[in-house]
């Protein structure tokens, strides 16, 4: 598999040595308008690739270099910096990805090519590289709730003393501040999370549970706080999705992509069934009427930050 990332500060070139290691691709494509850093990055890059993976790794700074590949990873764009939320950098996103994803679809195949968005706002910026890239819905896709939901399943596993590969725990709606917990379906090992509290003698309040969503919701910020940026998960997040499509897995991930027709067309984070051709079917979790009425607020909020551009 060839894929391409576009984009290569501190998130891309992350983005850049996940996808390396998984050992699924063949050949590698590095742009970056900073031809200078496209060279270092694939230069470096290359020889770390000489302990893991034979792969092609190549630098461009010519759109023209990125044909053939199957897969094309967006990462360029402003990254969050102390302060900020994701939706402070939405308009000069916009202006990024509207100048990327035209130039990205004529030199890719546009019956086969996938677009991983990894730029934030990423719920908005799915939206606009689906419209701007007339490819089907279900080959647009955002990581979306991936990290947010690691993020959810690592302090569970914490908080219960279990692995947190035992834990189907999701976080839904918005890649952002207005994401919401589906607690109705968090089940461990099989087990409903009350009853698995109840039977490992574990206690989950309604207190704990508030202190676990406002962890969730501040992880990229307290990140960001100490480290400048968030990259190691998003690229991790990046590389399973890839995975994911490489080998057809048909594996449940809480992507975001475009659902509905017309003006009711939002982008959201959703459990998901991913394959080779993208995105599957979406599933509809159990939800208590509190969730959903937070998945329909965090979908508005999508919607209003859409419409403003």
């Amino acid at each position: 598999m060839k894929i391409a990332i576009i984009g290569l500060g501190s998130v891309g070139s992350a983005v850049a040595t996940a996808v390396v290691n998984t050992g699924l691709a063949h050949e590698v494509v590095l742009f970056d308008r900073d031809g200078v850093r496209a060279r270092a990055a694939a230069e470096d890059l290359g020889h770390a690739a000489t302990f893991s993976y034979d792969v092609k790794i190549s630098a461009v700074s010519n759109y023209r270099g990125i044909r053939g590949c199957e897969m094309v990873i967006i990462a360029a764009g402003a990254n969050q910096k102390p302060g900020q939320t994701r939706t402070d950098l939405l308009r000069a996103n916009a202006d990024v990805i509207s100048d990327i994803v035209p130039r990205v679809m004529a030199n890719v195949d546009q019956k086969t090519v996938k677009l991983i968005i990894v730029t934030n706002p990423l719920d908005v910026m799915v939206m606009l590289a689906q419209k701007l890239s007339k490819l089907p819905a279900s080959r647009v896709i955002g990581t979306g709730t991936m990290l947010d939901s690691a993020r959810l399943r690592t302090i569970l596993a914490r908080q219960l003393s279990v692995s947190p590969q035992s834990i189907n725990a999701y976080v839904l709606g918005e890649h952002g501040d207005s994401s919401m917990i589906n607690w109705s379906s968090a089940c461990i090992g099989g087990v409903d999370l009350n009853s698995f509290c109840k039977q490992t003698k574990n206690s989950l309040t309604q207190t704990t549970r508030n202190t676990i969503e406002h962890r969730v919701h501040n992880a990229a910020y307290e990140i960001i706080r100490g480290r400048g940026a968030t990259w190691d998960g998003i690229a991790g997040a990046v590389a399973d999705l890839v995975r994911c499509i490489a080998n057809d897995e048909n594996r449940i991930l809480t992507v975001s992509t475009v659902d509905g027709v017309g003006n009711k067309s939002l982008a959201m984070s959703l459990p998901r069934i991913v394959g080779r051709g993208g995105v599957i079917a979406t599933l509809i979790p159990k939800m208590l009427a509190p969730e959903s009425a937070a998945l329909r607020k965090s979908g508005k909020i999508i919607r209003k930050n859409f419409d403003s551009i």
